[in-house]
């Protein structure tokens, strides 16, 4: 069975910053991308920020030049360091992972619980 756990998430005042972590376990095998989602009340999932298993990464016009997403492919941990926050980035925050698990032959996407984000003053 395969988990994703996301950490991080709390209250900010605009301007601020905050880390968000993921960590995956299991009987993984490989992972190829891994990234973040958010949903703010009332609209769609959206993607922020994505990250392939060579480094490549792709975000979202929204967060571009404010969000960092990073890994560390040994620890299967995805990272998104959040600057200049601003209240519209308020949401929950979804991990996602592209993995293959033990007794697979396809990779599959697997989600995290979701931590909450909220800016404001």
């Amino acid at each position: 069975q395969v988990q994703l756990v996301e950490s991080g998430g709390g209250l900010v005042q605009p301007g601020g910053s905050l880390r968000l972590s993921c960590a995956a376990s299991g009987s993984i095998l490989s992972i190829n991308a891994m990234g973040w989602y958010r949903q703010a009340p009332g609209k769609e999932r959206e993607l922020v920020a994505h990250i392939t298993n060579g480094g490549i990464t792709n975000y979202a016009d929204s967060v571009k030049g404010r969000f960092t997403i990073s890994r560390l492919n040994a620890l299967k941990m995805v990272f998104l360091q959040m600057n200049s926050l601003k209240p519209e980035d308020t949401a929950v925050y979804y991990c996602y992972a592209r993995l293959v698990t033990a007794g697979s032959s396809s990779y599959a996407d697997y989600w995290g619980q979701g931590t909450q984000v909220t800016v404001s003053s």
